[in-house]
C-alpha cells in the first residue's frame, strides 16, 4: 500500500507492477480482487497529486503573469 510520504514515482512503480501481476493471469480471484483494490486507491492518490500540482501551477502562472502586468505600469 501507498505509504503518505511516497513519490509520486514510486506510486506510479508500484502501480505497474499491480497492472503486471494482473495482467498475468496468476492470481486467485481473491489475489485478483486486493491489487484492483489496490490499484484503485493508487490512481485515487496518483490523481490527487497530479490535481494538486494543477493548482499551484495555475497560481504560480497567475501571479506572474500579475507581476509582469504590474510592472509594465
Amino acid at each position: 500500500m501507498a505509504k503518505k510520504n511516497e513519490s509520486f514515482e514510486s506510486m506510479m512503480k508500484k502501480l505497474e507492477e499491480v497492472v503486471s501481476a494482473m495482467d498475468a493471469d496468476t492470481l486467485t480471484l481473491e489475489q485478483s480482487m486486493k491489487h484492483y483494490e489496490e490499484g484503485i486507491i493508487l490512481c485515487n492518490k496518483l490523481y490527487k497529486v497530479i490535481n494538486d500540482s494543477e493548482e499551484k501551477i495555475k497560481i504560480l502562472t497567475q501571479n506572474k503573469e500579475q507581476d509582469f502586468l504590474n510592472s509594465e505600469e
